[in-house]
């Protein structure tokens, strides 16, 4: 039994559609799928996502957004032409997107993942409308009514544990079940999405709560890759990752597989593999608990832009208790999480990303840095970016964090600040954003040789 997902390039279009539910059929054992909404057709296309939020936007400020919701209406229209379902289904979606358009947007957070949410869930219905009609026995299924319960933090959901008992029902559902992605229900009822790329977080969810014998997450690309095909041409693929491995590239920046889809899968201990639709003969990267440990120590280099370090100094702060602690409840009070926080004896270093930490936030956080923790000194530099070196071999070999830091000189890429977990899945370089590619690129053909 597997839990097939979806992602919004294999959905794009009626042709993309066809070719997501051949793979469906071709094995017995593909019972659950997960969609998300369509993607590009093209590189200039636009996501249904940014229409819907589009749309949204538009309503909120002038009451009125027939252009911008007539834009996905037609999108939806255009493929159920296509797939020739039946013309009460795209009744049923038109219906949907209107209503929601027009629903109450007193609490806009609320209303805009009501909005966003519409791409899946009428994704769903059209990928399980035409699987009905090609004679397949198939059934599209709502989150409220399977019981996905998530916490009431919109754009930000997290699975609630009841979630679990509820979804596990779906095991005694007859035919394939077509589950959107993205979004779930709050305990009061209201829809909630997941971060962006969320479709991947429902996958592991339903893969954990049914059991399966493997989470497929089908994208556009063959496998997980060593390091970004944008930044290095022709990259290693990767046959086999750990959880642990994963995690760590997926937060530096690879986005084949949302990192917070990690924990469900792990929890369940459902192995996941990264595959192409278009294909689906390829292997693909699997993602387990435990690997083989190879010759090659580094498994992947990923490296992510949008981050801000708060430079603190204070003499023998060392010997003040309870120094980390205020610091942290001062970002707390200002909802903004750490990333890391890299320390000496008299200086502290916490990395934060951009986007939590604006101007405004940046002159509120500083003065009360000053004032309530009496620091000697105090500064902020951005424009940084986190270079991730992963591998669980790494700690085994002698010499990793030397032939990295020489491969930087050469590429004359300063490092900023250095971190290693305990774990030693991951070494973490802070560097100039301006030294990214260049940066990845003198890491990679150091352990995998000239692309």
């Amino acid at each position: 039994m597997k839990v097939a997902k979806f992602g919004g390039t294999s959905l794009a279009g009626a042709q993309q559609i066809k070719t997501v539910c051949d793979v469906v059929l071709a094995d017995s054992a593909r019972k659950y799928v997960v969609v998300s909404a369509p993607g590009k057709r093209s590189k200039t296309d636009t996501k249904v996502t940014d229409l819907l939020i589009a749309a949204a936007e538009k309503y909120l400020s002038t009451k009125s957004a027939e252009k911008e919701i007539m834009a996905v209406i037609s999108r939806y229209r255009e493929i159920a032409d296509e797939l020739s379902v039946p013309n009460d289904i795209m009744g049923t979606i038109e219906k949907d997107f209107r209503s929601r358009l027009v629903s109450h947007t007193s609490d806009r957070e609320k209303y805009l993942d009501n909005m966003k949410a519409a791409g899946e869930d009428n994704c769903a219905k059209l990928v399980a409308a035409y699987l009905v009609s090609r004679g397949v026995k198939a059934q599209y299924v709502n989150p409220r009514t399977a019981g996905l319960m998530v916490s009431d933090e919109f754009g930000n959901a997290q699975v609630l544990e009841k979630s679990y008992d509820s979804l596990k029902k779906l095991k005694n559902a007859k035919g394939i079940v077509i589950f959107p992605g993205f979004f779930g229900f709050s305990p009061r009822g209201d829809i909630v999405t997941f971060p962006r790329g969320g479709s991947d977080i429902t996958g592991a969810i339903l893969a954990r709560a049914v059991g399966a014998e493997v989470y497929e997450n089908f994208t556009d690309v063959d496998s997980v890759f060593a390091a970004s095909p944008a930044i290095v041409k022709n990259p290693a693929p990767i046959a086999e990752l750990t959880y642990r491995e994963m995690r760590e590239l997926s937060y530096a920046g690879f986005s084949v597989f949302h990192e917070e889809a990690l924990v469900p899968a792990y929890q369940g201990g459902v192995p996941v593999n990264v595959r192409n639709t278009n294909n689906p003969s390829a292997p693909g990267t699997r993602i387990v608990l435990r690997r083989t440990i190879t010759d090659t120590p580094v498994v992947g280099i990923a490296s992510d832009a949008g981050f801000a370090c708060i430079y603190l100094s204070k003499y023998l702060m060392n010997r003040e208790i309870g120094f980390g602690r205020r610091l942290l409840k001062i970002l707390e009070e200002e909802k903004i999480p750490f990333e890391h926080m890299p320390s000496g004896i008299d200086n502290l270093s916490v990395i934060v990303r951009e986007k939590f930490f604006d101007a405004v936030t940046e002159k509120r956080v500083l003065a009360k840095i000053r004032n309530e923790l009496k620091v000697d000194d105090v500064a902020v530099e951005r424009g940084i970016a986190i270079l991730m070196v992963v591998g669980e071999g790494m700690r085994h070999i002698v010499g990793i964090a030397g032939r990295i830091t020489g491969a930087l000189a050469k590429a004359n890429v300063n490092i900023e600040i250095i971190n290693q977990g305990s774990s030693e899945v991951s070494m973490m370089f802070g560097i100039k954003a301006k030294d990214n590619a260049k940066a990845v690129a003198a890491i990679y053909g150091e352990f995998f040789g000239r692309a």
